[in-house]
């Protein structure tokens, strides 16, 4: 019995058992990549079987190159008959293999974290869902808590907003298994009704504070004031409800000020929620927990209670 891989017709010609031991490939696998388009005879024999020439080899070694790359065939057929550069469909691949690597490791990290924690199957079946949310999806879930807790509050201080929208957390492309579980519990955070509500009742108490003449960034000064003020307080040891302290409150908010208002505005802004929101945020973005002073603030709510119930 005979067949392409033994007969030929012409002396310069290479049947598909010539290219087999040329190369070392098996007859099967030559086959197949010609019956794919990716080396397709130059001639027929008489019996009307696949001849190759020289050139065919030089192609053939090209195309066992790219696939041990792990080249797909329509990439290899682009770059043998021209429609692409190496270099086109090397670069494609590379990103391909970068998703890859990335989705190895969110998967190594998220594993970690189910061994660590000694997680359920179901916590492992969530954590492994939002670990696994692309960039834009993350990008979109800050937003749309952004958009929700803003929404209509115009005069609401800009560079808050601005600050909370570039807070957008993104997975590192190795993320660690810390990374990833604060990630999980800031994505459940971010979705939680109530906390989406408080984040809206603190953006609705800054929107009442301003004016359209109110400077942006304003809110930003008065909270960096609060804690500078705040915490020579405490290092001085001056008690919250000291005659003392009623003198860093004038300092901080002035002669005129609606104690009770203020204290209604920082009570909603020192929950611990909001603090866990901004050290989830610091985790995920490599900073390790930043400072949330709460101590600071809770020194000013105290003396302001202590006032108020006065």
């Amino acid at each position: 019995m005979t067949d392409d891989s033994t007969l030929g017709g012409d002396d310069s010609l290479l049947t598909i058992g010539d290219l087999a031991r040329a190369t070392g490939l098996t007859v099967r696998t030559i086959r197949y990549w010609s019956d794919e388009g990716v080396l397709p005879p130059v001639a027929r024999s008489t019996g009307g079987y696949r001849l190759y020439d020289a050139a065919s080899v030089a192609r053939l070694e090209l195309i066992r190159t790219l696939r041990e790359l792990d080249l797909g065939l329509g990439d290899v057929r682009r770059v043998v008959t021209g429609e692409a550069t190496a270099a086109e469909v090397a670069a494609r691949h590379v990103a391909a293999l970068d998703a890859q690597i990335r989705a190895l490791r969110i998967t190594r990290a998220v594993l970690s974290t189910v061994a660590d924690r000694g997680s359920t199957t179901e916590e492992m079946t969530l954590m492994n869902k939002l670990a696994r949310l692309s960039a834009a999806e993350r990008a979109r879930v800050i937003e749309e808590f952004v958009e929700e807790t803003f929404q209509g509050l115009d005069t609401a201080d800009p560079v808050i907003r601005e600050r909370m929208r570039g807070a957008a957390a993104d997975l590192p492309d190795d993320p660690t298994p810390e990374q990833v579980d604060a990630w999980v519990e800031l994505a459940e955070l971010l979705q939680d009704p109530e906390f989406r509500a408080r984040m809206r009742a603190a953006a609705e108490f800054n929107a009442a504070d301003r004016t359209g003449e109110t400077p942006a960034g304003a809110s930003m000064w008065f909270m960096r004031r609060l804690v500078q003020l705040a915490s020579d307080a405490r290092r001085r040891g001056v008690a919250p409800e000291s005659p003392e302290a009623g003198e860093v409150l004038r300092e901080l908010l002035g002669e005129e000020a609606d104690l009770t208002a203020v204290l209604a505005r920082l009570e909603a802004n020192t929950t611990d929620a909001l603090s866990r929101y901004r050290e989830l945020l610091a985790v995920v973005k490599g900073r390790g927990p930043d400072a949330d002073h709460r101590e600071e603030f809770g020194w000013v709510v105290a003396a302001l209670r202590a006032r108020a119930a006065g």
